[in-house]
């Protein structure tokens, strides 16, 4: 069975730092493209971040470039969102989502960790 599961979230005061974890099962996650979204309550989904599956090129929306950081860790299977100088407009639930190389459709998708930022 392919699966996605992140880990990671929780609380934490404005310009602190959490690092998130998307794990996967039944692939490897270097043959895919990983996106990291999130949608806080009452808003549309966003898309957050992307890692290639060819380059490990990364892809930013403006709202945390500077601050978030996407990597992969082949060996353990894994891609990381690390992200810092957390914001309260940061809260939101977040996923890792995969898609093949060349698609713009992500097939697979985790079922999202809690980030809330408030002091």
């Amino acid at each position: 069975q392919l699966r996605l599961v992140e880990s990671g979230g929780g609380l934490v005061q404005p310009g602190g730092s959490l690092r998130l974890s998307c794990a996967a099962s039944g692939f490897t996650l270097d043959e895919k493209a990983i996106g990291w979204f999130r949608q806080a309550p009452g808003k549309e989904r966003e898309g957050v971040s992307c890692i290639s599956s060819a380059d490990g090129s990364t892809y930013y929306t403006d709202s945390v470039k500077g601050r978030f950081t996407t990597s992969r860790d082949n060996a353990k299977n894994k891609v990381y969102l690390q992200m810092n100088s957390l914001k309260p407009e940061d809260t939101a639930v977040y996923y890792c989502a995969a898609r093949s190389a060349g698609s713009t459709k992500y097939d697979y998708w985790g079922q999202g960790t809690q980030v809330t930022v408030s002091s």
